[in-house]
């Protein structure tokens, strides 16, 4: 019982340090999005930070327009960048978890 424990902990380790592995891996993933019309781009890493914001000139003359460009484009980025980074998460939290009878979080 003493072994099976110990040998638990340590696939609970293992697994929180893959989990911090893919975690700084998931900084370099780059998650490029634009506007319907090309107008504004944004790339932002599937952590969720924001590299970059490209916005035509057209943009500029229009605050209201500029702002709701931004809220559509970034929002969908974000919305990818997560799905990424959950999939990816839960696939390394999946594979190290104990087998426990009864217990099956990932189904």
């Amino acid at each position: 019982m003493f072994g099976d424990m110990m040998g638990m902990m340590n696939k609970l380790k293992e697994t929180q340090r893959k989990v911090e592995e893919t975690k700084n891996r998931l900084n370099h993933v780059l998650i490029d999005e634009q506007s319907t019309d090309g107008k504004l781009k944004v790339s932002l890493t599937a952590n969720r930070t924001i590299k970059s914001i490209a916005v035509a000139d057209e943009l500029l003359q229009d605050k209201e327009m500029l702002e709701d460009y931004l809220i559509l484009t970034l929002n969908k980025a974000i919305e990818r960048a997560t799905q990424i980074n959950e999939a990816e998460l839960a696939a390394v939290a999946k594979d190290g978890m104990p087998n426990i009878p009864g217990l099956d979080l990932f189904k």
